[in-house]
């Protein structure tokens, strides 16, 4: 008894403390998570660095957390390339549950495959939980084609199209190649649901994942961007969660029009029918868009 008496009296201060109000970290602002496309990197002055340095500008007091990949910028640019897509994930799982200012909440913005990226941690990762997920050009049911592969190093694209060209379903790209986790065969449907490392899995091709289809549902707003004149993503219907059909390669389908939507795979037609769906575009090539542009489209959704 003697012990239990001493141990409430050296906690008493430390409730007394806990008690008391709670500093705003945040200063009312809701945080912002950042993931960059390929060839690109968390902190690029010319990119993501300037994206950061807006959102400090228009929301004074918010947290931005611009995602490194890695231990350098070096690092970052490569494991957009190389490093397993599931794997990319997993570290930025930990990384937000170890960030003391997310645990309140926080909106996510993806630009390019960064896109598809958020959404697998949407769906695999509820803690701490994502409000609002904005898809500056994600390519959500995959790509067939890499027409422009951006990024300064054009030997590696040139490396990516022959080892896509060459068999994008073997282990050995798949394991090793992160363009390939999200190639998306519609002429080879079969062998894309069996040995896609990556997007069959987050979009639900071979079985129900209940607990992803769960936790999707729990975003207040998942907005879709689409790049009118997109020069790099084939097909650009994927930005809006649109694909070809399968078995062609000339006919698209919206994403209503799809099975995944029209089986509710993954709680999108639930959450189109509670208004949680936002289906933006703008004229300009990928990822090309103005501040005004900007300031007026996507800022109301992270105020």
């Amino acid at each position: 008894m003697a012990a239990v008496l001493l141990a409430l009296t050296l906690a008493a201060p430390v409730l007394l403390v806990a008690s008391g109000p709670v500093p705003d970290i945040n200063n009312g602002t809701v945080p912002l998570v950042l993931w960059h496309g390929m060839g690109d990197s968390c902190c690029n002055p010319l990119s993501m660095g300037s994206i950061k340095k807006m959102m400090e500008e228009e929301i004074p007091g918010i947290y931005v957390l611009s995602l490194m990949i890695g231990k350098n910028v070096v690092e970052d640019t490569e494991n957009g390339f190389f490093l397993d897509v599931n794997t990319q994930v997993s570290m930025v799982c930990s990384q937000l549950a170890q960030d003391a200012r997310l645990q309140g909440g926080y909106n996510a913005m993806g630009f390019s495959q960064g896109g598809q990226f958020l959404r697998a941690v949407a769906q695999r990762c509820p803690s701490p939980p994502m409000r609002t997920l904005i898809s500056v050009g994600g390519q959500h049911q995959g790509v067939y084609g890499l027409p422009r592969c951006p990024g300064e190093s054009s030997h590696i694209c040139d490396m990516i199209r022959e080892a896509l060209n060459r068999g994008a379903y073997s282990d050995l790209v798949q394991k090793h190649l992160v363009q390939a986790q999200y190639w998306h065969d519609p002429l080879n449907d079969d062998l894309y649901k069996q040995h896609s490392l990556f997007l069959a899995d987050i979009n639900q091709e071979r079985v129900v994942n209940e607990t992803y289809r769960k936790n999707l549902q729990q975003l207040q707003k998942f907005v879709m961007v689409k790049f009118l004149q997109d020069t790099v993503v084939d097909p650009v219907d994927t930005e809006w969660f649109g694909f070809l059909k399968a078995g062609q390669a000339k006919e698209t389908e919206t994403l209503q029009e799809s099975a995944l939507y029209r089986e509710d795979r993954l709680g999108l037609a639930a959450m189109d029918k509670a208004h949680k769906l936002v289906f933006l575009s703008t004229d300009g090539d990928h990822l090309q868009f103005s501040r005004e542009w900007f300031t007026a489209n996507l800022l109301p959704f992270l105020r």
